[in-house]
C-alpha cells in the first residue's frame, strides 16, 4: 500500500520527492519520510501523519538537500504508526538507507539471526531487516576491477534471495552519492528515464511532468541507477534489455483541475472514461467487439465452458454485473469469487475454465495470488485492469485494459463503470462467438454507444443529490436495495457510503428485505431503492411498499415518471433510461454523488478515508 519515490541526478531531489509523495497520498498512509545524500552524508527526516507534517518537520532542518534521495509513505503493518517505524530505515553503521513497500513474512527469523550477529534494531518493522541484510552482504563483497558498483548489486541480490514475501525497494548507500538501486517482487516500481537523471516511483503518477519515458520493473528485477546510466538485472536471466515505454499519464490527469476532490473529478470523468474503454473495440460490420490482448484464438474461446470472475471490493461488484451479462447473452456459466477466498480454496475446475482477475490497480495482492494459484493449476488467466505494466498485467496470460486514466480517489468510481462497460463488450464478443445473432449484436452495439451520453445526463442530478445528502447526513444506517442487474449496484452504493462517510450501510436484493433486514427499518433508517424500468419493476415497487408501510424514508433512483413512486418516496432522483444490462453503469452515478456529498457534509476526508488504501498490496 505504501508509496515510494526516488531520484538520482544533477538537481536537488527534495522538490521531486515531496511532490511525488503528495501524488501518492491516495495509496493510503499514516507516516512519511525522506532521506537525501549530499555527497558527504545522508540526511533523514521522518514524521507521523500527513505529508504536511513531514514538510513541517523538514522546515526544522534547514539546508537539508541532496542530488540523491528517496521518500516513502507508510501504511502500518508491522508496528504502529510511530516515527521510529516510519521509513526510511538504515542498515549497519548507516551504510544502507532504504524504503520498502510490501510484507516480509519471514522477517522474525531473519531478525533473530541478525541480532545474533550483533545488529541492533530501532523499529518494529519487517523492513529494517532488509537494510541490515544488505549491510551484512556488503561486509563480504568487494567491487570488481571493471565495475565499481558490482558489490552493491551482489549485496542486494543476496539479501532479497533470503526474503519470503513481497517487496518494492529503493536503496541508497553512504559511500556512493550517485547510486540508487531499485528492486521489486510483487510490489510495483516504475523507473522514469530522464536526461542526466533517473526517477523511481510506485506508479507513474509522480513522474508526470518530469519525464515522458518509463520502464516498468518486473518481478525479480533489480535496477542500478546513476544520473547517466541504468542497468536492469534479473535473478535468473542476468542483465536484461530495457523496455522503455512512453509515459501516457499527463500532468493534468493527476491534478484536481478545479475540482475540490479527486473523487468528484473522477465521477465527472466517467463519460470520457467510458468512451476510452469503448474506443476501437466495436466491430459494427460483424456486430461484435474487438480485443487484441486476450491471447486466445476464437476456437479456444469457443471451447470455454466456464468462467470464473474474481476480484475484491468494487471489482467484485463489477464481476457480479459480469455474471449477469455473460450468462444472459453469452450463455456461459459464470462464478464470481472473492479473490481472498479463492486463493485458499481448492474448487474443482474443468480444463475448459478461464479465470478473469478484475482489479483497478493491477496490484491487489489477493487477486494476484488467486490468479497465480489458478495458473499453477493449469487454467488460462486473464486480467481486466487499469494500469499498464502492473503485476497482474504481467502475470496473466492475457487481458484487457480499461483506459480509464489514473484513479486517485480511494473510493473507486470511474473504474467501476469502466469495468462494467468492458464486461459488456466481452459479453458481446463471447456471445457472437456462440449463440448471439447478428441483429442482437448490432442492437447491443447501438445501446453501448449511447452509454457515455446517458452517464453525462445522469450527472445533472448533482444539485438535487446535495439537498438529499443534507437531509440524511446524520443517518447511522442506510439500506440499498435493487434486483437483478441493479443488485450489484446496491452493493456498490452501500460500499461507497461506508468507505468515505463511515455510515453503516447494507446492500441487498430488494426481495430479500423480508428475510431479515426489514427488522432494521424505522423512521431514522433511509432505504435507497434502485428502480429503473425493467422486467422486475413491479416486484421492486412491492418491496418499496413494504418499507413505506413501516415508516422508513425512501430515496428512489428511477428512470421515468410514475405516480406510485412519487407517492411513496420522500426523494425521487431520475436517471436516463437505458436497457437493463447497462443500468448498473448509469444508476450508480447518483449513488456515487450521494456518498460524496454526505461525506462532505459530515466533514470527512473524501479522498483519503481512514484506514483505507487505494492499492491493497498486503493480505
Amino acid at each position: 500500500m505504501c508509496g515510494i519515490v526516488g531520484y538520482v541526478g544533477k538537481r536537488d531531489s527534495l522538490d521531486f520527492l515531496m511532490s511525488g509523495l503528495r501524488r501518492l497520498e491516495y495509496r493510503g498512509y499514516d507516516s512519511a519520510g525522506v532521506a537525501l545524500h549530499d555527497a558527504t552524508q545522508v540526511y533523514k527526516c521522518r514524521s507521523v501523519g500527513r505529508i504536511a507534517d513531514l514538510a513541517t518537520a523538514l522546515e526544522k532542518q534547514p539546508g537539508i538537500a541532496g542530488t540523491l534521495g528517496i521518500g516513502h509513505t507508510r501504511w502500518a503493518t508491522h508496528g504502529p504508526a510511530t516515527e521510529p517505524n516510519a521509513h526510511p530505515h538504515v542498515g549497519g553503521d548507516n551504510l544502507v538507507t532504504l524504503v520498502h513497500n510490501g510484507v516480509i513474512e519471514n522477517f522474525q527469523i531473519l531478525k533473530e539471526e541478525l541480532i545474533a550477529k550483533g545488529y541492533h534494531f530501532q523499529s518494529d518493522t519487517d523492513s529494517e531487516v532488509i537494510a541490515h541484510l544488505i549491510a551484512e552482504g556488503l561486509k563480504n563483497a568487494s567491487p570488481s576491477e571493471t565495475d565499481r558498483y558490482s558489490h552493491y548489486l551482489t549485496a542486494v541480490q543476496q539479501a532479497v534471495a533470503k526474503l519470503r514475501g513481497t517487496y518494492g525497494l529503493a536503496i541508497l548507500f553512504k559511500d556512493e552519492p550517485e547510486l540508487l538501486i531499485a528492486a521489486r517482487f510483487g510490489s510495483p516500481l516504475v523507473i522514469g528515464v530522464g536526461r542526466g537523471e533517473h526517477f523511481v516511483a510506485s506508479d507513474a503518477s509522480p513522474l508526470a511532468g518530469h519525464t515522458d519515458r518509463i520502464v516498468y520493473l518486473a518481478d525479480h528485477q533489480i535496477a542500478m541507477l546513476t544520473p547517466d546510466s541504468m542497468t536492469v538485472t534479473h535473478r535468473e536471466q542476468g542483465r536484461v534489455r530495457l523496455d522503455v515505454q512512453p509515459l501516457e499519464v499527463g500532468e493534468d490527469q493527476v491534478s484536481l483541475e478545479g475540482f475540490d476532490h479527486y473523487m468528484l473529478k473522477e465521477i465527472y470523468e466517467q463519460p470520457e472514461a467510458l468512451k476510452n474503454a469503448i474506443r476501437g473495440r466495436l466491430d459494427e460490420e460483424n456486430a461484435t467487439a474487438i480485443f487484441g490482448g486476450l491471447n486466445l484464438t476464437p476456437q479456444q474461446l469457443r471451447s470455454v465452458n466456464r468462467i470464473i470472475l474474481t476480484g475484491c471490493g468494487t471489482s467484485w461488484h463489477s464481476a457480479l454485473v459480469g455474471e449477469y451479462l455473460l450468462e444472459e447473452f453469452a450463455r456461459i456459466p459464470v462464478e464470481v469469487e472473492y479473490a481472498s477466498e479463492l486463493r485458499y480454496r481448492n474448487p474443482p475446475l474443468e480444463s475448459d475454465t478461464i479465470v478473469f482477475g478484475i482489479t483497478q490497480s493491477g496490484e491487489t495482492a489477493d487477486t494476484l495470488a488467486a490468479l497465480r494459484e489458478m495458473k499453477r493449476k493449469g487454467h488460462r488467466t486473464l486480467a481486466l485492469c487499469n494500469v499498464v505494466g502492473s503485476s497482474i498485467a504481467q502475470n496473466a496470460d492475457g487481458g484487457v485494459y480499461l483506459h480509464a486514466g489514473p484513479e486517485i480517489g480511494v473510493a473507486s468510481t470511474k473504474a467501476y463503470t469502466s469495468q462494467c462497460i468492458v464486461l459488456a463488450l466481452l459479453t458481446l464478443y463471447f456471445g457472437r462467438l456462440r449463440h448471439l445473432s447478428f441483429e442482437a449484436g448490432k442492437q447491443m452495439i447501438e445501446e453501448i454507444k449511447r452509454v457515455p451520453g446517458a452517464v453525462q445526463e445522469a450527472l445533472s442530478c448533482d444539485q438535487q443529490i446535495r439537498q438529499v445528502a443534507a437531509k440524511y447526513q446524520s443517518a447511522t444506517n442506510v439500506l440499498y436495495l435493487g434486483r437483478q442487474y441493479n443488485f450489484p449496484t446496491a452493493l456498490e452504493g452501500a460500499l461507497k457510503l461506508k468507505e468515505i462517510s463511515y455510515i453503516h450501510a447494507e446492500g441487498y436484493p430488494a426481495a430479500e428485505m423480508k428475510h431479515g433486514p426489514i427488522a432494521l427499518v424505522d423512521e431514522h433508517t433511509p432505504s435507497v431503492f434502485i428502480i429503473p424500468r425493467g422486467t422486475v419493476y413491479d416486484k421492486v415497487m412491492s418491496n418499496m411498499e413494504e418499507v413505506h408501510a413501516r415508516g422508513g424514508p425512501i430515496i428512489a433512483i428511477t428512470s421515468h415518471d410514475d405516480n406510485r413512486i412519487t407517492e411513496i418516496a420522500e426523494d425521487v432522483i431520475r436517471i436516463p433510461e437505458v436497457p437493463e444490462f447497462l443500468q448498473p453503469i448509469v444508476s450508480v452515478v447518483p449513488l456515487q454523488l450521494l456518498s460524496y456529498h454526505i461525506a462532505l457534509a459530515r466533514g470527512c476526508d473524501v479522498d483519503k478515508p481512514r484506514n483505507l488504501a487505494k492499492s491493497v498490496t498486503v493480505e
